[in-house]
């Protein structure tokens, strides 16, 4: 685990540091120099974005982690790859021809509940398509086993140019019309840095191209991805999408806020997955069933463990947050903190569960599963939405975050006899229960500031004398004899 280890850190440090910049962002900066429209309204285009993306690159960041290290050779790879660049491009032209004719039609449908959407709905598209390359070259690195660059560019590199931008709205140097197509300058530039680094690491030659031998299998995992990425990013985009549809656009501002918030939990497997993938595409390429369910356990310990303390840290100060950001209509969104953080919480104690699914020689059970999530969340947010508002919209979500993720697991464990679970799972979450009822009952009385400095001094020591003294991850009592 060593590489999974180093790389690891270094994105989780990458990972922690693009989002405090983000939470400066959506917490302070969106919130006090932004309309509540425009804010809806950007999280409505990059929501749409993310949905559309999958389909636009045709799912190949997704099928250059699995395929590229099945080629032995480096024109198979060279091969590989260059069809991996223009494949996308069959989709993304007469897509664009079909969105040109059909756009009024479009755009009238998106704006129907506000008309702020219209003018701007061009721009899903191409969002989506910077979007997409940006990942099909990240994915380029990351086979390469170089992760870290690509994911400082998608998690530091973007935030600081958008904090920059919305300084600039707040000097009046732009406007809010102008603001949003910067934003979509910002994708452009990340995703041409990205393409430079990845050709750095590993450039193909043109000169005999060929198709890849084994081009009906590509396309046939392509397809099933293609289809399973898209419902994967229609489940964590569709609430941002829908709300608009049947409530005031400002109402996806309050929202994005509690899931931004909520969404930190995530950050531990966001990092791991970076590298860990691809090693466990590498894995079940190898037929090392072993190594893989040693990764599948020791990955859910260690994410249960930092998704824990962050979970505790972040629904034990939420109060206190919403008292520093001081905009009072902001704060109906403190009961969807809760509800996404359990469903990020549950989802990252499925450690690789989605990777070995994705890779092993049962992905098209994991399209038949996301196509299903997918149809699943659309139905309970149109459902949950009108009867709770966005409370539903959260509630959607972790109602098919944890079905289908127990789905996920059994089928594992049927197919592969592998499951993420142990003893020590159920030591994790009991101490993330017991921690979390006794310090609600905990108040300081003191400044916003200082509550949430006492506080999650005081929860941080406890959990992670408790994880140490008890033995819970083999890899955090390593990290503590190596470094204390």
């Amino acid at each position: 685990m060593g590489i999974v280890a180093q790389q690891s850190f270094k994105n989780t440090l990458i990972i922690f540091l693009g989002f405090a910049i983000g939470g400066i962002n959506v917490l302070f900066l969106y919130t006090h120099f932004l309309e509540a429209d425009y804010f809806g309204l950007v999280t409505f285009l990059l929501s749409a974005a993310n949905i559309v993306m999958p389909l636009l690159v045709f799912g190949m960041q997704h099928t250059i982690i699995k395929f590229f290290t099945s080629y032995k050779n480096k024109t198979e790879r060279d091969n590989f790859l260059i069809t991996a660049i223009f494949l996308p491009l069959l989709i993304i032209i007469p897509l664009a021809f079909l969105s040109t004719f059909f756009y009024n039609f479009i755009a009238e449908s998106l704006s129907r509940e506000n008309i702020i959407i219209k003018k701007y709905t061009y721009l899903i598209f191409i969002i989506a398509i910077f979007m997409g390359y940006f990942e099909v070259f990240y994915a380029w690195s990351k086979v390469q086993m170089k992760s870290v660059f690509g994911n400082f560019i998608r998690e530091v590199f973007a935030r600081v140019c958008v904090m920059g931008l919305l300084f600039l709205l707040h000097f009046g140097v732009i406007n809010s019309d102008q603001f949003i197509y910067a934003l979509v300058v910002v994708y452009f530039l990340r995703l041409v840095i990205i393409k430079l680094y990845a050709y750095s690491l590993y450039f193909p030659s043109f000169q005999k191209f060929s198709l890849p031998k084994n081009i009906k299998e590509i396309l046939s995992f392509s397809f099933y991805i293609i289809l399973a990425g898209s419902a994967g990013s229609i489940l964590l985009e569709i609430d941002k999408f829908m709300i608009p549809q049947l409530e005031k656009i400002a109402q996806v501002a309050y929202y994005s806020v509690g899931v931004y918030i909520a969404s930190v939990i995530a950050i531990p497997s966001r990092a791991m997955q970076q590298i860990i993938n691809p090693i466990t595409a590498k894995e079940l390429n190898d037929n090392n069933i072993k190594e893989v369910g040693f990764l599948y356990k020791k990955s859910s310990d260690m994410l249960l463990i930092g998704g824990g303390l962050l979970f505790l840290l972040i629904n034990l100060n939420i109060q206190d947050v919403y008292q520093i950001i001081d905009k009072p209509e902001y704060m109906v969104g403190i009961p969807i903190v809760l509800i996404i953080s359990l469903s990020e919480l549950f989802k990252l104690s499925l450690g690789t569960n989605g990777a070995i699914l994705t890779n092993s020689k049962y992905y098209k059970v994991f399209f038949y599963l996301s196509i299903a999530m997918a149809v699943s969340v659309i139905v309970l947010n149109r459902i949950m939405i009108e009867y709770f508002g966005i409370n539903g919209a959260a509630l959607a979500t972790f109602l098919v975050v944890v079905i289908f993720g127990i789905i996920k697991i059994i089928y594992i464990q049927y197919k592969m006899q592998l499951q993420p679970y142990s003893a020590n799972s159920l030591k994790i979450v009991g101490l993330i229960l017991l921690l979390y009822i006794v310090f609600s009952f905990i108040s300081f009385g003191l400044s916003p500031y200082l509550n949430v400095i006492i506080k999650s001094v005081l929860i941080t020591a406890i959990f992670g004398l408790v994880i140490v003294k008890l033995q819970l991850s083999h890899e955090i009592n390593r990290l503590v004899k190596k470094y204390f």
